[in-house]
């Protein structure tokens, strides 16, 4: 349901557009509608949203804003994870409320995964 003055909607770059869909279909199981060879949308992730064609990436290092997944099995979403072809950028670490570790896709753009429930 769109919600007035809400967050409704993502956009990530991604320089393979391809490689997005194969690895966000292996790691979490998305599924995708293409608009044309340059855009991909997904939905009912929690938000929906897509990837555009483009050479930039996100990272919190160059100031983006961090999309965090939430998980119940951390170390299980994280073998996910590196099962489809993502990198760990920032192993497991605690944190006040939780645990979590960032990774990036295939593209190089910077996501994390977090979890409340400590090992």
């Amino acid at each position: 349901m769109n919600e007035h003055e809400k967050i409704n909607y993502v956009e990530f770059p991604a320089k393979d557009i391809e490689a997005t869909k194969v690895f966000f279909k292996s790691a979490f199981d998305w599924s995708f509608v293409d608009y044309g060879p340059e855009y991909t949308a997904f939905s009912n992730e929690g938000l929906d949203g897509g990837f555009f064609q483009s050479e930039l990436t996100v990272s919190t290092e160059n100031g983006s804003a961090l999309i965090v997944f939430y998980s119940k099995e951390l170390e299980d979403t994280l073998s996910k994870i590196e099962n489809s072809g993502g990198a760990i950028i920032k192993p497991i670490f605690p944190f006040p409320g939780g645990r979590r570790f960032h990774f990036a896709d295939p593209n190089g753009n910077e996501y994390a995964v977090w979890s409340d429930i400590d090992v």
